[in-house]
């Protein structure tokens, strides 16, 4: 007699994995999303509030920067944390808009939420939403203004613009000044375009003063003092020696020991220290340097030698310093003392030590190539000095992005009604479904003016409806002004930013939104037991 054969369950994946899948992953995923949007949404434009983070040491940080605050959240969501990934790569890339871009993403997944509901396919959602991307980079192009890349004044209201929703908005102008300086001095022409990089302007920060005490040193400032007192404190036209190797005797790479019988060895084996030190010295003197900034250590008798002879250094100054000294003062780093020339030395008009607070800096100065500057940020407490360099930041980024690409548009939502209406109109020229996801693309771009509104106080929906009439009498720059509450011309209000900001937020954005909403399947591993952590937390680290 045949039993009947009963269904066998077939294991695939390993015990305790969660596996959800269509509709739900596509729920879950766009949920997520929406959660980071939203927790940001509030912190958007000048009238955006702060978020104060608290890590698990209990250190707090306090900002409105986008990218931060997503830094410092400890997201666990996988969806959730494509977001932050994309913040991070708007801030790596253009250095603004990291608020704009995870609010559209959550925006335009909202909005294909909706779309799935109504059954409509989430590949016509996919296709409509990348049409509408092609198309509103185009719209960008065609309105954009071009733009004198070293208008001072252009740059300092675009900068300034960038300023204006940070927690030191109201140093916006002075730090606005200081960006445009920083940029325009290390801004080199090449074949008709700017070049600009990022690195040639370093940001180094004390607490101390207030923020209007900031400053823009054409030169490098270090975190480092001289490192023997009886060195002098200034030179004046200073040869500069850069060192990648230490001023010490270096330690033989096998374990030997030494015997020694009688004090006259021991004397014997000191002085032979201290004589190859002070050739040392000697070979730095004979070249004519009388500054040497050290990647690596300074022995004692070093420092004594080189202080009698009345040249100033400085030790363990880090690699990227280095470069940028390089870069300023035309000295070459050299890897050993043997091979350093008279050519090898770099100048600068002054070197000194200051004290900055309460820590002692040191300054060089009236470079031969300034093409490497330092602004030194100040302000009362450390949140707020880390808060301004932030802000600093972005300000040179922006600039910085004017230079690249000479376009700009206005700010305050405007560029955002602007491609939204167009999207409608284009939108009537699809297929049906794709219409309804062109639409929806379009209704998420306009919450950027709406929670822009929203933030200030101002009823969104009466925003809404006044810009979208100014946009259709052909007002292009309409934009929400959150400063005095009303709907105006943004361009003539000095509200600019870069377009090229602009097309990398659609972009991103667009980009992250694609990518969650192709997800209709979620396979998640077992997190490890109880149990095999506290194993591996007692089994000893296997170190050689």
């Amino acid at each position: 007699m045949s039993t009947p054969t009963q269904a066998i369950p077939v294991l695939i994946l390993k015990e305790g994995t969660t596996r959800t899948v269509g509709r739900d992953a596509r729920r879950t995923n766009i949920l997520a999303a929406r959660v980071i949007a939203e927790a940001l949404a509030s912190s958007l434009g000048p009238r955006g509030m702060d978020k104060l983070l608290v890590d698990s040491f209990g250190s707090a940080t306090i900002t409105g920067d986008g990218a931060t605050i997503l830094k410092e959240m400890d997201v666990q969501h996988p969806a959730a944390k494509m977001l932050v990934e994309v913040a991070k790569a708007q801030d790596d890339e253009v250095g603004d808009g990291t608020t704009t871009v995870v609010v559209l993403a959550g925006e335009f997944l909202k909005n294909a939420g909706e779309l799935l509901e109504q059954d409509i396919h989430p590949s016509i959602i996919v296709d409509g939403f990348e049409k509408a991307l092609s198309k509103a980079l185009e719209i960008i192009d065609e309105v954009a203004i071009k733009v004198d890349p070293t208008d001072r004044e252009m740059l300092k209201k675009i900068a300034m613009t960038a300023l204006s929703s940070k927690v030191v908005a109201e140093y916006k102008e002075f730090l606005a000044n200081l960006a445009v300086e920083a940029i325009l001095t290390v801004a080199e022409k090449e074949n008709g375009r700017f070049k600009v990089d990022l690195d040639n302007v370093k940001v180094e920060k004390k607490k101390g003063e207030s923020i209007e005490e900031t400053v823009l040193v054409r030169g490098i400032v270090l975190d480092k003092e001289v490192v023997h007192p009886g060195m002098p404190k200034r030179i004046e036209k200073a040869k500069i020696a850069l060192l990648d190797c230490p001023l010490e005797i270096e330690k033989p790479e096998w374990s030997a020991k030494i015997h020694v019988t009688s004090p006259e060895q021991l004397k014997a084996f000191l002085d032979q220290e201290a004589d190859m030190l002070k050739r040392m010295v000697d070979k730095i003197a004979s070249v004519g340097a009388n500054v040497v900034f050290c990647q690596k250590g300074i022995d004692d008798m070093a420092q004594h030698f080189l202080a009698k002879k009345g040249i100033m250094a400085v030790r363990r100054v880090k690699k990227s310093d280095m470069e940028k000294l390089a870069r300023a003062t035309g000295a070459r780093i050299v890897t050993s003392i043997d091979d350093l020339t008279p050519d090898d030395l770099g100048y600068a008009e002054l070197v000194e030590e200051r004290k900055v607070g309460e820590d002692k800096m040191v300054f060089v100065e009236g470079c031969k190539n300034p093409r490497a500057v330092t602004i030194l940020v100040r302000g009362g407490a450390e949140h707020i000095v880390d808060e301004a360099e932030r802000a600093i930041h972005d300000a040179l980024c922006v600039v910085r992005n004017v230079l690249r690409e000479p376009k700009i548009v206005a700010g305050g939502g405007a560029i955002e009604i602007e491609i939204a209406r167009r999207l409608r109109e284009f939108a009537k020229t699809l297929p049906s479904k794709e219409q309804l996801a062109v639409m929806r693309y379009a209704d998420a771009l306009e919450t950027i003016p709406a929670i822009l509104a929203q933030n200030a106080g101002i009823e969104p929906v009466d925003a809404i409806v006044e810009l979208r009439s100014r946009h259709e009498k052909g007002e292009i720059w309409a934009g929400v002004e959150v400063l005095s509450g009303k709907i105006t011309d943004m361009y003539k209000a000095g509200i600019i930013e870069p377009a090229i900001v602009k097309k990398q937020t659609i972009k991103s954005a667009t980009e992250a939104a694609v990518m969650i909403l192709r997800i209709d399947d979620i396979i998640a591993a077992a997190p490890p037991k109880e149990k095999e952590k506290e194993r591996k937390e007692e089994r000893p680290s296997e170190s050689y």
